[in-house]
């Protein structure tokens, strides 16, 4: 990997590590960008050429991961969307089911007893959302 390469893939993490942190807050390409310091443009093709999906989808995966741990803890659907800055409810619901490969409620109401004997870091591993390929 080249020199530049490197530079490159660190400002891409640091829009990664933005998501990571303020998933909770609008975020769209060109302020993603911005961190990155790259146009949307730019920053959107090394961002897929890098993770292998786009910003939307990694912001979108992260949302989710972070919605699962509310419902297991018994938050109602509703709240979760919004708690971790979804504004559509419907669009919310039809993602979550295409990530997790069920419906938020039905995700909720699952016995979850297993997860919550786990560590945290063993939990977050094998409760991370994956996407059917």
């Amino acid at each position: 990997m080249t020199p530049e390469e490197l530079a490159n893939l660190a400002l891409l993490r640091r829009a990664r590590d933005l998501m990571d942190r303020e998933y909770a807050r609008p975020l769209d390409v060109p302020t993603m960008a911005q961190q990155a310091l790259m146009s949307p443009a730019h920053f959107s093709r090394q961002f897929r050429a890098a993770y292998g999906e786009t910003p939307y989808s990694y912001l979108m995966t992260r949302r989710i991961e972070r919605a699962m741990t509310l419902l297991r803890g018994g938050m109602s659907v509703t709240d979760a969307c919004m708690t971790v800055g979804c504004t559509s409810l419907g669009s919310f619901s039809s993602k979550f089911t295409e990530i997790v490969g069920e419906p938020p409620s039905v995700y909720r109401e699952r016995d979850h007893s297993a997860v919550a004997l786990m560590p945290v870091c063993v939990a977050m591993v094998r409760t991370r959302p994956t996407k059917p390929q």
